[in-house]
């Protein structure tokens, strides 16, 4: 989360997205909306992926997928 960017839009909302995980963003009315509703869709967004064994990105040098196992 703390790698998450926001942008006041022209309507006076709030977008958020965290770069490196493709199509996650979310939006509010204030700021904080947006960021509990950006930490609500990343956690869906990760456990989506996992379920689906959909590569995870590699943050700050550490590889975020599971390991496999014979």
């Amino acid at each position: 989360m703390r790698r998450a960017s926001y942008e006041l839009l022209d309507d006076g909302t709030f977008f958020g997205t965290i770069p490196g995980f493709q199509g996650l963003w979310a939006n509010g009315d204030t700021l904080e909306t947006c960021r509990l509703e950006l930490r609500s869709v990343f956690e869906d967004w990760l456990l989506l992926a996992l379920r689906e064994g959909d590569d995870l990105p590699t943050l700050d040098g550490i590889c975020l997928n599971l390991a496999q196992t014979a």
